[in-house]
């Protein structure tokens, strides 16, 4: 397999990891702002998401550091993805910092 093909896997990889840490996120966000006890879903979370996206950083990487640089991009790429389309829209939405209007 020639380099390039390589690169591509490795950023391919770095899309579905990216995918599945923010996109475990985003559903772990939603979860915590109904759960009475919200640590409980947010530190197994965290530390499944870590482990997993490491993990695969380090199995992608194969002690390359082009493939870890190409990955990398790959899941900043899958970041501004599931942002957007995880966005809610700002119509009909009320901002908490804007200023409430008073009587003279």
């Amino acid at each position: 397999m020639n380099e390039i093909q390589i690169a591509i896997l490795a950023w391919l990889a770095g899309l579905l990891l990216g995918a599945f840490f923010f996109g475990g996120l985003w559903w772990t966000v939603r979860k915590c702002v109904s759960a009475q006890r919200p640590v409980l879903w947010l530190l197994p979370s965290l530390v499944l998401r870590m482990s997993i996206t490491l993990a695969g950083f380090y199995y992608v990487s194969d002690r390359h550091w082009q493939r870890l640089i190409v990955c990398l991009l790959g899941f900043i790429m899958a970041r501004l993805i599931v942002t957007r389309l995880t966005r809610t829209s700002v119509k009909g939405q009320t901002c908490g910092t804007m200023e409430t209007r008073h009587a003279p």
